[in-house]
């Protein structure tokens, strides 16, 4: 079979909440009259690695923020559990928050609370374990990251790659049925990355976790990734598993891939080419 039938960005519209922890149907959100995420039908399988991926000003952040409930769709729907967070109240969304974790870009550690506070601090703010309980809960996710002595450093005292799996051990302290990833390898070695990815994979596998990762850094979304989506002007062009990404002669996904400074995706434009080509596009 052909890998890259897999890519058509047609997606079956039907709920089925057993199989896909999170889908999303007909998403808009409008900036300035431009549609950054138009009219999007997505499914994120559970228990698995989602890869979301496509050149700066594709849409990736601000499909994440929506997941995560910070900003609201002008149109559309987001299940979670088969539950439309769009319709929530701000109570019903901290509800559904609980069974997320997040892992930001530059990590946020708190710099005033040490390393096993930060990671403690979901559990002193959503749960009444007492000390002693939470205390083994930490050193658990500590052993898991590779950091088990580190629980008194200061987030100051930390490298790029040890502040990264710090808060991912925050993220998942609560036993999370979801991990969102803004940009986990930004900013970190080889082997930083890497160590990463391994915890990422590990959390999918081993403890059922889903995990949706927003990234540039190509060579872990293939090695971690069961499914990748790639956005490009707001709209979804691909989705599906790494090879058949890797296959597609899309030329806006060959050049992204590969680095190319000419092609479809132009190397230089203005804010306002961006919109007008947007606009455009969108019919607007």
């Amino acid at each position: 079979m052909n890998q890259t039938a897999n890519l058509k960005p047609y997606i079956d519209t039907k709920l089925d909440s057993e199989k896909y922890i999170i889908q999303v149907r007909n998403l808009v959100k409008t900036y300035s009259g431009v549609n950054v995420t138009n009219h999007l039908d997505l499914n994120f399988p559970r228990g698995k690695v989602t890869v979301i991926m496509g050149g700066s000003g594709c849409g990736k952040s601000t499909l994440l923020k929506q997941l995560i409930g910070a900003v609201k769709p002008d149109e559309g729907s987001i299940y979670i559990d088969g539950n439309d967070i769009t319709k929530m109240d701000e109570t019903e969304l901290n509800e559904t928050r609980k069974t997320f974790g997040m892992l930001f870009q530059s990590g946020a550690l708190l710099n005033s609370l040490t390393v096993a506070e930060n990671i403690a601090l979901p559990l002193r703010e959503h749960t009444d374990f007492d000390d002693a309980m939470i205390d083994i809960m930490v050193t658990m996710r500590l052993e898991q990251v590779g950091l088990r002595g580190a629980g008194a450093l200061s987030p100051g005292q930390l490298s790029g790659g040890m502040i990264k799996r710090i808060a991912l051990a925050r993220a998942a302290i609560l036993d999370p049925k979801i991990i969102f990833y803004d940009e986990p390898s930004a900013g970190l070695d080889p082997i930083s990355i890497g160590v990463i990815d391994k915890l990422m994979i590990d959390y999918s596998k081993k403890m059922g976790i889903t995990s949706i990762v927003v990234t540039h850094e190509l060579i872990s979304a293939f090695r971690i990734a069961d499914q990748i989506i790639v956005l490009f002007g707001g709209e979804c062009i691909a989705q599906g598993p790494p090879e058949a990404i890797q296959k597609s002669e899309d030329p806006r996904i060959t050049q992204f891939i590969n680095g190319h400074p000419e092609g479809p995706i132009p190397f230089s434009r203005s804010k306002i080419d961006y919109h007008e080509e947007l606009i455009q596009k969108n019919n607007l």
